[in-house]
C-alpha cells in the first residue's frame, strides 16, 4: 500500500504508517484526539480540527482509497469519480462524540448551561463524610402552558419582522449613500413569532418558565478533596426545547487550625520543650474524628529542632477506599529555655551528663599573643542594615571647609 499512495500528510498528521490498520488508525486518533481537545486545551483547536479531519478520511476505506490515488486535493474535489464523495468534513466534534460515544453537535446544541455552586467545607467533613442541605434557584418550565407561554395554537408570525427576527433600517448617509442597519425586533424580541396580551399564560406572563427553589443533599463522600465536583446531571435550568444543563457543586475548603492536608497525608507542628526533645515526652493529638491520639517518644529517643516523624494510617482516608488511610507526618519544633535558667554551679552539674564538649588546645605562654579572644554579643541583622543607611565615615574633617558643609558656586 505504501507504494501506492501519492501524499502521507494524512497518515503524518496521525502519527501512523500508510499500511496502518484500521485498528492502529483507531488507536492513534484516540491518543491524539484526547490530547489536543479543545476541553483540555483550548488553543490547540486547528491541531484537533486536523486530526479529526484525517481520521475521517483513512477510517472510511473508499475515502481512504481516493486520498491514496490523489491525496488531500482529490479528497476536496469529491474523489474525481472515484468513490466515496469525501469532499465535505464533518465538524472535528462530531466525529470525537461519535468515536467515544457521544451525541455530536446537535446535541450539545440542545443542552442548556450548567450551574456551577462553591460549598465550604470543613476537613472534618471531608475526613468523616457529610450531607450537605444546598438551596439553589433555577429555572423550571412553566407546567400550566407547558412551556409554551400561552393558549395553545395563540402564536402568530410578528407582523413587524415579518418571523425575521430582525427590523432592516435603511439610514441616508449622504451623497447618495445609504446604510443597512439591523436591530432586533422589538415587538417579538428577535423570536419571529408574538402572543397577544389577552392570550398569555398568568402563571409566567408568558416568559414560559418560572424560578423556583430546589434544595439539594450534597453528599460528601469520605476522602473527598478541595476543589472535587459533586455534579446533579440534568438539574440545572430548563429552556423549552433543551436539554436541562447539570448542577455542579464544587467543594472549598477551610483552613484547618493544625492540620494541613497534603494528598492522602495530614501534616501538623508539635512544640517540645528541650527536656521533652532529651528524654521523652507524651503528648495527646485530637484526630479529626474526635479519638485522642497519644503521640509518644522514649527516653534516649532524641528529636532535634526540624525532625519529621510519621504516625502510619492516621492521615486522610482514601476516596472510595474509607478503610485505607495516609499518614500523620509530624514536624518538630524545640524551644530550648531561657538565658541564665540555671546558676553557674548547677550548669556544672548539668554538663556532666551531657555529651563531653570538645575542648580547645591550651596556647603556649609563649604563643598568647598569637590568640585573640572575642566574646558574643546579640545582633538584628535588619536593625544592622538600617544603621549601615544611615551612617556615614569621614576620613578627614580637613576634606570640608569650616562653616558646615561644602558651598556651590553661582555665577
Amino acid at each position: 500500500m505504501a507504494k501506492m499512495v501519492k501524499e502521507t500528510g494524512f497518515y503524518d498528521m496521525l502519527g501512523v504508517k500508510p499500511s496502518a490498520t484500521p485498528e492502529e488508525l483507531k488507536k492513534a486518533y484516540r491518543k491524539l484526539a484526547l490530547k489536543y481537545h479543545p476541553d483540555k486545551n483550548p488553543t490547540e483547536g486547528d491541531k484537533f480540527k486536523q486530526i479529526s479531519q484525517a481520521y475521517e478520511v483513512l477510517s472510511d476505506p473508499q475515502k481512504r482509497e481516493v486520498y491514496n490515488r490523489g491525496g488531500e486535493q482529490a479528497i476536496k474535489e469529491g474523489g474525481n469519480g472515484g468513490g466515496g464523495g469525501g469532499g465535505v468534513f464533518r465538524s472535528p466534534m462530531d466525529i470525537f462524540d461519535m468515536f467515544f460515544g457521544g451525541g455530536g453537535r446537535m446535541h450539545r446544541e440542545k443542552k442548556g448551561k450548567n450551574i456551577v455552586h462553591q460549598l465550604t467545607v470543613s476537613l472534618e467533613e471531608l475526613y468523616n463524610g457529610s450531607t450537605r442541605k444546598l438551596a439553589v434557584q433555577k429555572n423550571v418550565i412553566c407546567e400550566r402552558c407547558e412551556g409554551r407561554g400561552g393558549r395553545k395554537g395563540a402564536l402568530e408570525v410578528c407582523p413587524s419582522c415579518r418571523g425575521a427576527g430582525v427590523q432592516v433600517r435603511l439610514h441616508q448617509l449622504g451623497f447618495g449613500m445609504v446604510q443597512q442597519l439591523s436591530t432586533v425586533c422589538g415587538s417579538c424580541q428577535g423570536q419571529g413569532q408574538r402572543m397577544s396580551h389577552r392570550d398569555r399564560c398568568k402563571t409566567c406572563t408568558g416568559r414560559k418558565i418560572l424560578r423556583q427553589k430546589k434544595i439539594l443533599e450534597v453528599h460528601i463522600d469520605k476522602g473527598m478533596k478541595d476543589g472535587q465536583k459533586v455534579v446533579f446531571h440534568g438539574e440545572g435550568d430548563q429552556e423549552p426545547g433543551l436539554e436541562p444543563g447539570d448542577i455542579i457543586i464544587v467543594l472549598d475548603q477551610r483552613e484547618h487550625s493544625v492540620f494541613t492536608r497534603k494528598g492522602e497525608n495530614l501534616m501538623m507542628t508539635m512544640e517540645l520543650q528541650l527536656v521533652e526533645a532529651l528524654c521523652g515526652f507524651q503528648k495527646p493529638v485530637q484526630t479529626l474524628d474526635n479519638r485522642t491520639l497519644l503521640v509518644t517518644s522514649h527516653p534516649g529517643e532524641l528529636i532535634k529542632p526540624g525532625d519529621i516523624k510519621c504516625v502510619l494510617n492516621e492521615g486522610m482516608p482514601l476516596h472510595r477506599r474509607p478503610f485505607e488511610k495516609g499518614r500523620l507526618i509530624i514536624h518538630f519544633t524545640v524551644v530550648f529555655p531561657e538565658e541564665n535558667f540555671l546558676p553557674p554551679n548547677k550548669l556544672k552539674e548539668l554538663e556532666r551528663y551531657l555529651p563531653r564538649k570538645e575542648e580547645p588546645d591550651e596556647p603556649n605562654a609563649m604563643d598568647d599573643d598569637l590568640y585573640i579572644y572575642a566574646d558574643l554579643e546579640d545582633c538584628d541583622p535588619a536593625r544592622e542594615r538600617q544603621h549601615q543607611r544611615h551612617y556615614y565615615f569621614v576620613e578627614d574633617d580637613d576634606d570640608f571647609p569650616a562653616g558646615g558643609g561644602m558651598q556651590c558656586q553661582t555665577s
